[in-house]
């Protein structure tokens, strides 16, 4: 049976190409779509989700969740991503609205509606889980896993610690972590090694609709640096759904920095078990690169 699961994002452009593998992927059953501000603000983000979901004809609701981190201004990723999020294509006009209530609580419903419990993706900032977490905390025992993509156990991408969406907002993280929930975490020790060749990126306008689709986001992302590969960032999460043999994993204790000019939305991660503090989460620190790619061919040839 295909995995229910709900889907949190910040829709970026390697969010698409994520959110094309979580529609796609035969052994997934993606049913909610929540947004949160990251990438661009949270309007904007709202906006390329029903723009991607229109242009699959995908029915599938999406909440409108927070517009801030829960204790800081946000900063987002424009400067990656473009202004709008997802510069370099013209989607259509459509009529599609969010559904009238805030993400954590459409993710509250279709939890506790389950039969089950369902697995959580979450490849932006973890506001939207935080409030989750926070405000129905009877939620938790219907939460099968969380996958993020998020963290590092080394070195980060948006200050030299900390990797952007725990950056972003550093004390929803600090909540996630300590909630108790499982935590499958593919952070930069993953994703930095998750590229896409140039050769193959050069054949995506060939192989479908989705693939010109992708190719043109791709030719706009980080300002157009296909020819040295692009690092599929939140394709991460959901191929651990579908290929976790992919992934090598070690049971850690992380905790997450809020505190300190230059070292808040660090994830430090134990791998050597030095706090002595029980595992919190699955660390993922290693990836097979070429089963990866290998993947990414397969579930994108899938799309229209």
């Amino acid at each position: 049976m295909p995995l229910p699961f709900i889907l949190d994002t910040d829709p970026g452009i390697d969010d698409a190409a994520a959110l094309a593998a979580a529609l796609f992927a035969p052994e997934l059953d993606l049913q909610l779509v929540t947004t949160v501000a990251g990438n661009v603000s949270v309007e904007k983000t709202t906006r390329n989700a029903l723009q991607l979901l229109h242009f699959w004809q995908a029915d599938i609701p999406v909440a409108q969740g927070a517009a801030t981190p829960l204790l800081r201004p946000l900063r987002d990723a424009a400067y990656v991503h473009g202004e709008s999020g997802m510069e370099g294509y013209d989607f259509v006009d459509h009529q599609r609205q969010p559904l009238a209530k805030p993400a954590f609580m459409a993710i509250r419903d279709k939890l506790m509606s389950a039969p089950e419990p369902m697995t959580l993706v979450a490849i932006g900032p973890l506001t939207n889980i935080a409030l989750l977490l926070t405000q129905y905390p009877e939620c938790t025992f219907n939460i099968r896993r969380l996958v993020i993509m998020g963290g590092s156990a080394g070195r980060g991408n948006f200050t030299p610690n900390a990797e952007f969406n725990i950056a972003i907002d550093p004390e929803a993280a600090e909540r996630v972590f300590q909630s108790g929930i499982e935590i499958v975490m593919c952070g930069l020790d993953v994703t930095n090694q998750a590229l896409l060749t140039p050769e193959y990126l050069a054949q995506l306008p060939g192989l479908n609709n989705t693939g010109k689709m992708l190719h043109s986001l791709f030719s706009h992302y980080r300002s157009g640096s296909m020819s040295s590969g692009l690092r599929m960032h939140d394709l991460c999460a959901i191929a651990w759904l579908v290929r976790p043999e992919l992934f090598t994993l070690k049971s850690c204790f992380v905790a997450v920095e809020t505190q300190g000019k230059y070292t808040a939305g660090t994830t430090v991660v134990d791998i050597e078990n030095r706090f002595e503090h029980p595992a919190n989460a699955q660390v993922a620190l290693d990836l097979d690169v070429d089963g990866f790619r290998q993947w990414v061919a397969e579930v994108l040839a899938l799309a229209p």
